[in-house]
């Protein structure tokens, strides 16, 4: 398996990938692919990693700047995470979650947040504090992860396609 930076020619690759996985997700409106491209042609895909299986994109990580209290600042939104359903359950998405971390760090990111597992994204030092709230709400399911700095206070907001797609 090979992680890199996604290119250009990964565009079509990466839309089929997130709708095979978000294809049946509970928790899914199926427009995480828009999404993406939005993002992308917003400028706004900060950091976006495949995970490529002999020559064929299997995963895709995306990494968006957040508003936090009103404020743009150095922190990122992780969404989404996906893997191909063929290719779950053999640490892909980990990988991936790993990756992008590593890249947020070397672009003095200050933190990252997602909205998901508590199991999954703890074992990446994700947690959930009452200090940052999502829709002005706390949850155990609304997590961050500072890198540097001190974390700060208030409400994050996600790239407005997050709500427009």
């Amino acid at each position: 398996m090979v992680i890199r930076p996604e290119i250009a020619e990964d565009e079509a690759c990466i839309g089929a990938v997130i709708s095979a996985a978000f294809g049946n997700a509970l928790h899914s409106d199926g427009n995480e692919a828009a999404i993406v491209e939005r993002l992308r042609q917003d400028g706004q895909l900060t950091v976006s990693f495949v995970a490529v299986i002999g020559g064929k994109t299997v995963g895709h990580i995306a990494f968006s700047p957040v508003r936090i209290g009103g404020e743009t600042g150095d922190w990122f939104g992780l969404a989404p995470l996906c893997v191909h359903p063929r290719f779950q359950r053999r640490g892909i998405g980990a990988a991936l979650v790993r990756e992008g971390l590593v890249q947020l760090r070397m672009i003095r990111a200050g933190g990252c947040v997602v909205l998901g597992d508590p199991e999954y994204y703890g074992r990446f030092g994700f947690e959930s504090v009452s200090t940052l709230t999502y829709c002005g709400e706390s949850s155990p399911f609304f997590q961050s992860l500072t890198m540097r700095g001190e974390a700060p206070t208030g409400d994050v907001e996600y790239h407005r396609v997050f709500s427009e797609t």
